[in-house]
């Protein structure tokens, strides 16, 4: 993947790419999650495909494009017509694909100020947080991650206990699923060896080009009470 969809880490996607040719191989990327956020140029990655996720967008939902070098050509996914130069038969979505290609249109012509903005209020988000609590320990890398995603992790919490508190104002997701004998941590904190104090109590947050900066203090907030009453209660 270009960028990690728990943690936001950007990869080093084009020299991954530069290794995988010198050997012949084929490669593809799902930028699902970078597409809109931070450059994607299919060129300057040196890939041979690239698969897209219209909602991460604002296309609508169900829609996504498979981007194919020419000269590379995939297997048939599903035989029967000719549709899309006879990789997938069936009836294509039209309406959805225009959706897509406005708002990558859009995306294209607003990456910039959307960057600086998605990371304005990812950051005034972790601010917030450090500045009114202790124990409070940013997952992935500090500068090379998408300026929309925050991970976040509070330790010896429970990540389900945060959200069940904070699930009427904020929407966020756990890097842990903790049941009454054992914490499943997601693969990808595993991979990390985010030790199971921090991980068990990881959040992932995202801003989004409509975030504002009040609902980003109103977040905070809540987030901040939650992290107290349940430290409090121990």
């Amino acid at each position: 993947m270009h960028a990690n969809n728990e943690v936001g880490t950007i990869q080093p996607i084009a020299e991954i790419a530069r290794l995988a040719r010198e050997k012949g191989i084929t490669m593809h990327t799902d930028a699902a999650q970078s597409m809109g956020k931070i450059e994607t140029n299919v060129h300057a990655l040196g890939i041979d495909l690239l698969s897209v996720a219209g909602h991460k967008i604002y296309a609508p939902k169900g829609i996504g494009a498979l981007y194919v070098r020419n000269g590379v050509l995939p297997q048939k996914f599903c035989h029967g017509a000719g549709q899309e130069m006879g990789w997938r038969a069936g009836t294509e979505n039209v309406m959805a694909i225009v959706g897509l290609g406005k708002a990558c249109e859009m995306a294209d012509h607003n990456l910039a100020h959307a960057t600086r903005h998605l990371a304005a209020m990812r950051d005034r988000l972790h601010q917030g947080l450090v500045d009114q609590l202790a124990d409070v320990r940013l997952n992935g890398h500090p500068d090379d991650r998408l300026p929309n995603t925050l991970s976040v992790a509070f330790k010896d919490l429970e990540a389900n206990r945060i959200l069940e508190e904070i699930g009427l104002e904020v929407a966020a997701s756990a890097g842990a699923a903790c049941h009454s004998d054992t914490v499943q941590l997601s693969h990808v904190l595993e991979a990390m060896r985010v030790p199971v104090a921090w991980a068990k109590g990881t959040l992932r947050f995202s801003t989004g080009r409509m975030t504002t900066m009040d609902e980003i203090d109103r977040a905070v907030a809540a987030v901040v009470q939650a992290v107290r009453r349940l430290r409090e209660a121990g």
